[in-house]
């Protein structure tokens, strides 16, 4: 063997782990994101990721120039599976069904998720993206919604459109009561997709109790201390 090629084995030897705890730092990263972004939304900094990841803030710059390309990359997935369950919705044999099944995920993802939330309400990061995710959506959703009115299960004056901004005010609910009930926008859903019906005989049963005053008082005290923290 060659000194050339002894040299060369010998790189190749030193680049493959020095690759591997590059890969492994990405991973830890994005792990960390996800989990940063969740809870705190996209207020929080690329410091805050590196000190859930356990990393210096420069093993996170090298990884990813800025939070705009940390949280495309992190909410790629997310919006491809919100995408990919609709699109299997579709092919279901229960029109109706497929449809209230959909709202009832895009409003736990966006319920359980702050960073989701805010990118996808609001677009402040990765706009590109979710540009691309609400330009394939815009099909999908059209074909679960006529497939329903097809069906005659639901009303004619329903519109594909109607199907975002409904998991965003059920998503705001979810926030909003966070402090004393964070899953009563499930009875929400309920009362809507009553609402959804042509006809129907009789009420859905309300998976959920209604907020009592109290926790409607604690819920407002904790909005208006949010509220407060963010000016």
């Amino acid at each position: 063997m060659t000194a050339h090629a002894e040299d060369t084995h010998a790189g190749d030897r030193g680049e493959r782990p020095l690759r591997r705890d590059a890969e492994r730092n990405r991973q830890r990263i994005l792990r960390a994101a996800a989990e940063v972004f969740t809870r705190r939304g996209l207020d929080a900094t690329l410091d805050d990721v590196a000190r859930e990841a356990g990393v210096g803030v420069g093993t996170v710059y090298r990884r990813f120039p800025d939070k705009e390309s940390l949280v495309a990359e992190l909410f790629q997935e997310r919006i491809d599976a919100l995408v990919t369950v609709a699109e299997e919705a579709c092919a279901a044999s229960d029109p109706w069904q497929a449809l209230v099944s959909y709202l009832e995920y895009a409003a736990a993802s966006l319920a359980g998720d702050l960073g989701l939330r805010q990118l996808m309400m609001f677009a402040t990061y990765g706009r590109d993206r979710v540009a691309y995710a609400r330009e394939r959506m815009r099909p999908v959703m059209t074909r679960l919604v006529e497939r329903a009115q097809a069906a005659g299960a639901l009303r004619g004056d329903f519109r594909a459109t109607d199907v975002p901004l409904i998991a965003y005010m059920l998503a705001s609910a979810a926030e909003y009561a966070s402090p004393a009930q964070p899953g009563v926008w499930r009875r929400y859903l309920a009362l809507i997709v009553d609402g959804m019906a042509r006809a129907r005989e009789g009420t859905s049963e309300l998976p959920v109790p209604a907020l009592t005053p109290r926790e409607i008082e604690e819920s407002m005290r904790a909005h208006g201390q949010r509220s407060s923290a963010r000016r």
